[in-house]
């Protein structure tokens, strides 16, 4: 992988980690962004981690945009040789899928739809190869998930599943997006997934729905109270199925105040992952219940 600089103006650097996505690029990109945190240079403005890709904005009066890219390709050489090991959290999201609202909603968009006789968890449970919903459900919440980046709308999450390439589960977005999408609708396109962290438009196929608040612009939401926004590009998602009983109750909670996700520090290493994937994302699913 070779990084691909360009500028933005006088004021951002654009850089390009590779031109399809994978671990490998989201780990540079983060490693990247961090050690450039970390090194505090004189200048920079602000730091926006992506999916394999990262952009910083700097103030030009203060560094020079040369300088800026000779400190970005100094510290990109230093955080190659690292190891790829991550300090992060796993998160437990409860998802309600094949739900009445994303249900009814999917269902007004259809003429802007791929296949309008069906839903989307059938028409993306048969470009997969699944032989029913519920076998592409549980492929779906079965491995975790990276959050590769935060954007889009405030708050909004993407995805990207920790799985064999092979096992990598492929969505096409909407041939027109919709104009309506329910909050909290957990929806898929390309290889991305995402939690809608608001009700607006959206193109993303949707297949259910979680009671869990992910961003809060007024804070008074327990686990939202010191930033607005719960996810960090770094965490890993696991998705637990759950019913109408089950998504009643998690509604009920976050009114009365009582709702606190399922979460676990946890020290990702690349290298493990990568020598026995389905081992290591049993193991995640053992810790995050501790077992």
């Amino acid at each position: 992988m070779k990084t691909r600089y360009s500028f933005g103006g006088d004021d951002h650097i654009f850089a390009e980690v590779d031109e399809q996505m994978s671990l490998e690029a989201f780990f540079r990109s983060l490693s990247v962004t961090k050690a450039v945190r970390d090194s505090q240079i004189d200048g920079v403005v602000e730091i926006c981690p992506a999916n394999a890709s990262y952009q910083i904005k700097f103030d030009p009066d203060r560094i020079t945009p040369n300088d800026m890219l000779s400190e970005l390709q100094s510290i990109e050489s230093i955080a190659e040789g690292a190891e790829s090991v991550l300090k992060t959290r796993v998160i437990e999201v409860p998802v309600y899928y094949n739900d009445p609202w994303t249900r009814e909603t999917l269902m007004r968009f259809r003429e802007r739809h791929q296949d309008p006789d069906s839903t989307d968890l059938e028409y993306a449970a048969r470009i997969n190869g699944f032989d029913s919903i519920e076998d592409f459900i549980k492929a779906h919440s079965d491995s975790p998930w990276f959050v590769t980046m935060v954007g889009f709308v405030a708050g909004l999450p993407f995805m990207y599943q920790m799985v064999d390439r092979d096992r990598q589960i492929e969505v096409p977005k909407y041939l027109r997006p919709r104009t309506d999408t329910p909050k909290l609708t957990v929806g898929y396109g390309g290889c991305f997934a995402c939690i809608y962290s608001v009700r607006g438009a959206g193109g993303y196929q949707m297949f259910g729905i979680t009671p869990m608040p992910i961003f809060d612009p007024k804070q008074e939401i327990s686990y939202l109270q010191e930033f607005m926004v719960f996810f960090n590009p770094g965490d890993i998602v696991k998705f637990r199925p759950v019913d109408r009983d089950a998504y009643d109750e998690g509604i009920d909670a976050v009114e009365m105040g009582q709702f606190e996700p399922v979460i676990r520090e946890f020290d990702f290493s690349l290298g493990e992952f990568e020598s026995g994937i389905e081992q290591y994302n049993n193991n995640i699913g053992e810790m995050l219940h501790g077992n």
